[in-house]
């Protein structure tokens, strides 16, 4: 085989081989981490397993899957490069996610974009379009968004104008009721719980108000209750060490003890799911509330995103983490890949070079002995 041949020949491998990890890193890879998350058995209450005494059946599961702070970035800030790598990346995550998984019912829980607080109305029904062509789902798939601060602004910054905007574009109110298979879900809109009597706030807590009673409901909001930091949080998804003991500002980073007792009364939640932090986090409240903080969806947000798959019935429920691929680790693939094209690229221009010269020089000779 002449050098030119082999030189043509490495060319096809190495184009072959860009192609392949383009692939692998934009689509392949979501496959690859999802296929190892599955949904949870009922290990908190009584097991969907056991069958009552009267022999009645044994309670439906549902299979729910929850995410949070997505910032879809809008018009004003971010890079037009990073929004679209950042979109594509929740896409695909979040196609795959339905494709194997197949939930019944997906929760966000608020901040779902990055500049709902001060977007005009041209560029919100953009970012509404947006968020629509990613997250598309089935009619089997439910999906329900819940209102965070970036959505309709910090408490100061709220309005009835943004707030009915979010609503209308997500068919949602402030305080919701979401029952499937006989399991509740109570979603508040927490931007609206500081207590000081704001006409939005009166609203919300005049509609908790009614709604007050043991529901054996999972409360869902986009801030945590309060706590002090994340100093007790563990886990590959807790804020980073020099972050944990950050203390938090209530009515800021987290709901303030008030709004937070008042919750745990009124309600007494088997289990309450937040986010805002953007990290993941495990709380237990007055030894028997437990609390899991859902991190960012967003690879602009940490390295590790991740959602949360749920088995519920109406006795128990159980949760696992499901992570998506580490964006270090498609960094690392695509840095291999130029650095060894760096490395053979020069070789097969000098195995073509060499082709082309010998070329040149038989070529001449081939002619000569024909005549």
């Amino acid at each position: 085989m002449s050098c030119l041949s082999v030189a043509c020949s490495a060319v096809v491998v190495l184009f072959g081989a860009v192609c392949s990890v383009f692939i692998f890193c934009e689509y392949l890879i979501y496959y690859a981490a999802i296929l190892q998350c599955g949904w949870p058995e009922i290990d908190h209450g009584a097991p969907s397993s056991e069958r009552s005494a009267d022999g009645q059946p044994e309670p439906e599961v549902l299979r729910a899957m929850v995410l949070s702070d997505t910032h879809l970035l809008g018009a004003v800030g971010g890079h037009w490069f990073d929004k679209l790598r950042r979109e594509w990346q929740m896409e695909r995550a979040f196609q795959t996610a339905l494709a194997l998984l197949r939930p019944e019912v997906v929760f966000i829980l608020g901040d779902v974009f990055d500049e709902g607080k001060w977007s005009s109305p041209k560029n919100w029904e953009d970012d509404v379009c947006r968020f629509q062509k990613m997250f598309r789902h089935s009619r089997d798939t439910e999906l329900v968004v819940l209102v965070g601060n970036h959505d309709i602004g910090f408490h100061y910054e709220m309005d009835w104008f943004k707030l009915q905007r979010f609503e209308r574009a997500f068919n949602t109110t402030s305080t919701r009721m979401v029952t499937k298979k006989g399991v509740n879900f109570l979603l508040v809109n927490s931007v609206a719980l500081h207590g000081d009597g704001c006409p939005i706030c009166q609203s919300v807590e005049k509609q908790l108000y009614t709604l007050s009673r043991n529901l054996n409901c999972s409360l869902l909001q986009h801030y945590p209750l309060y706590r002090v930091s994340d100093a007790g949080c563990t886990g590959r998804d807790a804020a980073p060490p020099e972050e944990r003991h950050l203390l938090f500002r209530e009515k800021y980073d987290v709901l303030s003890q008030e709004a937070s007792h008042r919750l745990l009364q009124w309600f007494k939640p088997r289990l309450v799911l937040s986010g805002h932090t953007h990290s993941g986090c495990q709380v237990l409240h007055d030894n028997q509330y437990p609390e899991i903080s859902v991190p960012s969806f967003n690879w602009r947000n940490r390295n590790n995103p991740s959602f949360i798959l749920g088995s519920f019935s109406s006795s128990g429920y159980g949760l696992s983490k499901c992570f998506l691929p580490e964006e270090s680790t498609v960094i690392a693939l695509y840095c291999s890949t130029g650095a060894s094209l760096l490395f053979l690229l020069p070789l097969v221009h000098c195995l073509w070079m060499r082709g082309l010269l010998r070329c040149l020089i038989l070529c001449p000779i081939s002619k000569h002995k024909f005549l």
